[in-house]
């Protein structure tokens, strides 16, 4: 009796094993499938376009030893979503730096998913805006680092670069297709003021024009105090717009991003200001009639007073709780 329950067992055992082996063998079958399917497509095409249907396949479905890296943009014309065109184009120079990288492995996949093409996933992410980048690791859920901080740090490649390496140790190397624009207008701009310089050879007293360089000087001040430098460095979009609410926001809500877009507006309302200081120099030391000097004295009051209240109320408007405000709160 106990032997016949000993082979029972031993019966059961196998098949059990048996079973273990065969959904072993399935899955790691249905893996290579998996990976092969991304690398053919990868092949094609450093972003690999998804849909529905291929995210919860590829991405959501278990067994997956790859870890994916997507954006969820909006690039249809009707969207009319400027930043996320911006924003898909560096995500290119990201995928084909890595997919034509003597390093490439299928450890990593670059794919976008379209809300026109993939509306279901983001109504199954909960996902409102775009373009939002996510990765989804290798194994386990994605947690709140693998999405990347976009109005933070920009959507420039690099910075997509050290976020992908952070979440996956892969190192990128962003090669970028070579740019003649920058040295053509270089070239240009020196030729232009090599020109003028030849022509006006004989007569150089503007280079020594005061005017003229306090001009220069106070149009580089401009640039660097409203934050271009920054721009330059992060890479950050020009605006946001809510493909929900269709709502374009000019000014970051926080004080550690700021748009393009906003430097601009910065600009210019230093610009005002500086230009009502110099008016209210002007009428305070020139030989002009004392009517013209009264103009330019109210006009340089208004010039300083509106528009250093406009940055003042931006400046709360970033650096929530700052208490003082000056005519507009």
């Amino acid at each position: 009796m106990v032997g016949r329950v000993s082979v029972a067992l031993l019966l059961l055992l196998g098949l059990f094993l048996h079973e273990v082996a065969d959904a072993q063998k399935k899955k790691e079958t249905l893996l290579s499938e998996k990976v092969s399917q991304m690398m053919d497509w990868a092949s094609k095409r450093s972003v690999i376009r998804m849909n529905g249907d291929k995210f919860r396949r590829f991405v959501k479905a278990p067994p997956r030893n790859y870890s994916v890296v997507i954006m969820f943009t909006a690039l249809q014309p009707q969207r009319q979503c400027g930043v996320c065109r911006q924003a898909d184009e560096e995500f290119q120079v990201l995928a084909n730096s890595w997919r034509y990288s003597s390093a490439f492995t299928n450890r990593v996949f670059f794919a976008s998913v379209d809300f026109d093409e993939g509306s279901d996933v983001f109504q199954m992410l909960n996902m409102n805006s775009a373009p939002t980048f996510l990765h989804f690791p290798s194994k386990g859920k994605p947690r709140r680092s693998d999405t990347y901080e976009l109005q933070v740090r920009g959507f420039a490649a690099e910075q997509l670069a050290r976020w992908v390496a952070d979440r996956t140790d892969v190192q990128i190397r962003v090669i970028r297709p070579p740019n003649y624009a920058g040295p053509l207008l270089l070239g240009f701009l020196l030729a232009m003021i090599g020109g003028l310089a030849y022509l006006r050879r004989h007569n150089l007293e503007f280079l020594f024009n005061n005017n003229v360089w306090a001009f220069s000087a106070l149009c580089f001040v401009l640039i660097m105090t409203s934050g271009q430098m920054w721009n330059h460095i992060r890479g950050p979009p020009y605006a946001h717009k809510n493909p929900s609410t269709g709502q374009v926001s000019y000014i970051h809500g926080s004080s550690q991003a700021q748009f393009v877009a906003e430097t601009h507006i910065i600009l210019i309302f230093n610009a005002a200001v500086t230009m009502g200081i110099v008016l209210l120099c002007e009428a305070a030391t020139s030989d002009m009639d004392i009517g013209k000097r009264k103009i330019m004295c109210v006009a340089g009051i208004g010039l300083v007073v509106l528009f250093f209240s406009w940055l003042l109320s931006i400046f709360r408007a970033k650096y929530h709780g700052y208490p003082y405000s000056f005519l507009m709160s």
